[in-house]
């Protein structure tokens, strides 16, 4: 089988594919990727010289490219997109060329090459929010109710690939995943983040009263997780894809991290919210259990503990990526 991975030199698309060729090493990938600041060649050094990997250095948006890509391509994995709130409310552009037009980009393609499952990657956080200590879950039915940039731009892109569904009878199937963490983790996002000031000995910058909610998902479940929607989900089907089952505070993710480092709390630091901070989020994938018979192998601590482990023996994978713009933008949004 040959795949189409877009986004593979990002986080969770690497994590993929390291996942896949080591689970499935006589299938074929092709990794497209753009390379943006998030992007890093480094996450797949133990694959480059695999054979059956290959690197492409390109725009999703790029309709000949991708067109070319995909003739020969059983499956594609829709990873690639902008996907940090924060900068979305920066700068909106990028957002929506990449998660809108690069999506429809794709999309024309699968349909054209007859591609036999598009399957895209897709968040939580186009259901909106929920009420803070209230017990209600995102579920299949949740409405879509966007709050920001970035969310909204997947919600579009969600709706397209659902349109190509039912319009051209594209083999599509969508996962919605919660908020993940792991290995190879951009040091902007929060977890990530949180564990490299630590190790810096820097302040840890936690937005408002620190108590907001997310649903914490191990990047190696979530891969697994595609694998199985990937061999044994519905095609037209959407899964929603989950790791707790209580909620954890923000506060309280900075209080484990803090504990299992052995650090106290004096760097801790409250800034001022960003807009429009989204409560809480909470997924059901009970679904998706009941369905495909997956649960994550990783219980929260063991999966942060694994992470901050990750962090400490890499230093220099992640102590190269704090420089430059990545520091501009740092400064810019928390002082």
């Amino acid at each position: 089988m040959k795949l189409l991975v877009t986004g593979g030199a990002g986080f969770i698309g690497s994590n993929f594919i390291l996942y896949w060729l080591k689970q499935y090493p006589n299938d074929s990938i092709v990794n497209l990727d753009l390379l943006t600041y998030a992007g890093n060649l480094e996450n797949l050094i133990s694959v480059e010289n695999n054979p059956n990997y290959e690197f492409v250095h390109g725009d999703i948006c790029n309709s000949q490219l991708v067109n070319s890509l995909t003739r020969n391509i059983d499956i594609i994995v829709h990873f690639a997109a902008e996907s940090h709130v924060d900068r979305s409310i920066q700068n909106a552009s990028p957002f929506i060329q990449t998660n809108i037009v690069g999506t429809y980009t794709l999309l024309e393609a699968a349909l054209k090459n007859k591609v036999k499952r598009f399957h895209h990657i897709s968040t939580d956080e186009v259901f909106g929010a929920l009420e803070l200590n209230s017990q209600d879950k995102f579920h299949l039915d949740s409405p879509y109710n966007p709050h920001s940039p970035y969310s909204a731009s997947k919600a579009s892109s969600d709706h397209l690939v659902r349109a190509y569904g039912t319009t051209y009878n594209l083999p599509y199937t969508i996962s919605n995943c919660s908020n993940n963490f792991g290995p190879y983790q951009f040091p902007e996002k929060f977890i990530s983040l949180v564990i490299t000031n630590v190790l810096e000995n820097k302040y840890i910058p936690i937005y408002g009263d620190g108590l907001y909610v997310r649903d914490w998902l191990y990047v190696e479940d979530h891969c697994e997780a595609i694998d199985v929607i990937l061999h044994k989900g519905k095609v037209g089907s959407t899964y929603l894809v989950g790791g707790l089952t209580k909620d954890i505070s923000n506060i309280e993710v900075i209080y484990q991290i803090l504990d299992e480092m052995k650090k106290d709390k004096t760097l801790i630091h409250f800034v001022k919210d960003r807009p429009g901070h989204d409560r809480r989020y909470a997924i059901d994938w009970s679904q998706t259990t009941s369905e495909l018979e997956w649960k994550p192998k990783h219980s929260f601590a063991d999966a942060l503990q694994k992470t901050i482990l990750w962090y400490k023996n890499n230093q220099e994978w992640w102590k190269r990526i704090k420089t430059g713009a990545y520091l501009n933008y740092y400064k810019q949004q928390y002082g």
